[in-house]
């Protein structure tokens, strides 16, 4: 008598299919549910990490602006403007003498 071996995986895929339609329906959908708690952790991260970069941006370009505020009012201090006019542009105050006062009629 020669005895066969019955093939195992043919078995296995028979009996899921036949009576453990139940267990693999399940099978498939926790499956499905990993995947999706895999998908959506990774694209938070993602969100997080674009996020604090943004932050990161916002903060650089925050401190440049105050930088060029302090820059402003230092270059447009009365004294300032008052020494490079007379200093680099040769230009002085006027006699009272020579002053013109215009009225608009």
């Amino acid at each position: 008598m020669s005895q066969t071996k019955p093939n195992l995986a043919k078995l296995i895929a028979l009996d899921l299919l036949t009576v453990g339609r139940v267990p693999l329906v399940m099978l498939v959908l926790i499956f499905a549910s990993a995947m999706g708690v895999v998908f959506t952790t990774h694209h938070t991260r993602q969100a997080i990490t674009a996020k604090d970069q943004v932050l990161e941006e916002r903060d650089h370009l925050d401190n440049e602006w105050r930088n060029l505020i302090l820059e402003e009012t230092a270059l447009a201090e009365h004294s300032r403007v008052q020494e490079v006019a007379q200093n680099d542009l040769n230009m002085k105050r006027p006699d009272a003498d020579k002053e013109v006062v215009i009225e608009l009629k």
